[in-house]
């Protein structure tokens, strides 16, 4: 008989998979939507990659970044954590750092996105908002604390560049003091007509925890919602780097921002 710590570990960490098991994760995601590679990283690696996102994070906050780089669609100009300017988000991060493209172009993550997508998928890294460092964390003045339910899909639904399979590499484990994602399985599936606007609750959904350096993939029409931090202070950070593969037609050079849906509430 199993013990309830030990079933209780296998409820938190359904769709996890070592990166050996590469055809394993993949049959998960087809069926529902997600999977977590876990052990892509040493942690020497990933010291180094959370040191370097601190430092673009900074230069970002003091001018010395292309203004691309920063958001006022997703991230609020007049952020304050601890009394000062906070910026929550620094866009096309893999374009002014090797250090972190190197982690986002890790082999394994590669292989899984040619295998779900095909040999012919690419990464956005150049338009829109490229691949991005996230930091969430709450607070009366934070610009970025949780967003509600949606898919990817639904931010351009006019585009051609659908699919994608998005990746998150997690600088931070995630629980419920600093925040996790909330997905339903096999919503990839089917439609978004019933999904709720908010951050309701939805009859399926699992809690995804994940720990440092984990690589959870999900689908663009994967439903999924970020649940806001139970703690204050630096038990309630939860940062990471994000963005996609895409199977779809690439961008034309320029295509911009202006038909990009914000189709999540904050």
């Amino acid at each position: 008989m199993t013990s309830a710590a030990s079933q209780s570990r296998l409820a938190a960490e359904v769709g996890v998979f070592d990166a050996g098991t590469v055809d394993d994760a993949c049959a998960f995601f087809a069926e529902h939507g997600f999977a977590t590679l876990r052990g892509l990283y040493e942690e020497q690696d990933l010291r180094a990659f959370e040191r370097e996102c601190e430092r673009q994070q900074t230069a970002l906050l003091e001018g010395r970044l292309p203004e691309r780089c920063g958001t006022v669609v997703l991230d609020d100009p007049d952020a304050v954590i601890d009394g000062e300017p906070f910026a929550h988000y620094v866009c096309h991060i893999t374009e002014v750092s090797t250090v972190v493209r190197s982690m986002t172009y890790q082999p394994t993550i590669v292989e899984a996105a040619q295998r779900l997508l095909g040999e012919q998928c690419w990464m956005l890294e150049d338009d829109r908002f490229g691949v991005v460092y996230q930091d969430a964390r709450p607070g009366e003045n934070s610009g970025y604390s949780r967003i509600g339910w949606h898919s990817d899909a639904q931010s351009g639904p006019r585009l051609h560049v659908w699919p994608s399979v998005a990746f998150t590499i997690h600088i931070d484990a995630t629980s419920p003091q600093n925040g996790f994602l909330r997905v339903v399985p096999g919503s990839h599936l089917g439609g978004t007509s019933e999904m709720p606007p908010g951050f309701e609750k939805v009859g399926g959904e699992v809690a995804l925890y994940c720990e440092r350096g984990d690589v959870l993939l999900h689908h663009s029409d994967l439903w999924h919602a970020a649940a806001r931090a139970t703690d204050d202070g630096p038990s309630a950070i939860r940062r990471h780097v994000r963005g996609g593969w895409y199977g779809g037609t690439r961008l034309d050079a320029g295509h911009g921002l202006a038909d990009f849906v914000k189709n999540a509430r904050r």
